[in-house]
C-alpha cells in the first residue's frame, strides 16, 4: 500500500483526493497538512511514501525546501500538485528533487497515474510539459530565462511590471523596502534588464498572464 500525505492549504483538496482513493487497494491517504510545519512534523514522526505538495502551502518559503526535505527524508518522493503554471515552475521543482508535477487544472483522477509512476521509481510529467522541455532543450523556448527566478522574485516582477513602486510592493508582500530593492536588483541581473521598461518588454515576450 502506498502511503500518501497531502500538504495543501485548501480543505476541499484534501476531501477531493480522499474521495478519489477512498476505495483504493493501492493508495492510502495517511495524513494531511494545511501548513508546511504540519508536513515537517508528520515526516519527522511518521512514514509516508509520497507527499502531494502545493507550492503555495503556507510556510513553504521556496522550492529549495524540496531539496532540504529530500536530504532529510530520502525515501519520500514529492509530487507537486499546484495551481501554479507548470511551464514556469515545473522544471525548477524537478531540479530541486520533486518526482513529478501536475497542475490543478488537470482532473483529480490523474493523481492515481502520477502516484503509481512515482512509487515505481519514475518521474511524472504531463505530455505537454515533456514537449515544453524538449522545446527548451532545442534552445527555442523564451520561458527558459524565467526559470532562473524564484517564486518570490516572480511575484516581485509581476508587481513591478504592473507599475507598483517599491513601497507598494513591500506592503503587498509584507516585506521591507530594502528586501524589495534586493529582489529588484536580482531580477534585473538574472533577466539582463536595464530598467522596468526593459523588464516589461521581456515579460511581454512570454505572456504576463502566466505568472
Amino acid at each position: 500500500m502506498i502511503r500518501v500525505f497531502i500538504a495543501d492549504a485548501h480543505p476541499i483538496i484534501h476531501k477531493g483526493v480522499k474521495a478519489v482513493f477512498r476505495n483504493s487497494t493501492e493508495i492510502n491517504i495517511v495524513g494531511k497538512g494545511l501548513h508546511y510545519r504540519e508536513l515537517h512534523d508528520f515526516l519527522n514522526a511518521k512514514k509516508a511514501s509520497i507527499v502531494i505538495l502545493e507550492l503555495e502551502l503556507p510556510g513553504f518559503e521556496g522550492i529549495h525546501l524540496i531539496n532540504q526535505l529530500k536530504e532529510k527524508h530520502p525515501k519520500v518522493r514529492f509530487l507537486i500538485f499546484s495551481a501554479l503554471k507548470e511551464e514556469v515552475y515545473a522544471i525548477n521543482t524537478l531540479k530541486a528533487g520533486a518526482s513529478g508535477y501536475l497542475c490543478k487544472s488537470n482532473p483529480l483522477s490523474r493523481l492515481r497515474e502520477a502516484i503509481l509512476k512515482i512509487s515505481a521509481g519514475g518521474v511524472y510529467i504531463t505530455s505537454e510539459l515533456a514537449e515544453l522541455i524538449a522545446f527548451d532543450q532545442a534552445g527555442a523556448n523564451p520561458l527558459s530565462v524565467f526559470e532562473k527566478l524564484s517564486r518570490r522574485e516572480i511575484q516581485v516582477l509581476r508587481l513591478l511590471i504592473n507599475g507598483n513602486k517599491n513601497i507598494e510592493i513591500a506592503s503587498s508582500l509584507n516585506i521591507s523596502d530594502k528586501t524589495v530593492s534586493t529582489y529588484r536588483a536580482r531580477i534585473m541581473k538574472k533577466l539582463n534588464a536595464k530598467n522596468v521598461i526593459d523588464l516589461a518588454r521581456k515579460t511581454q515576450e512570454v505572456d504576463l498572464d502566466m505568472f
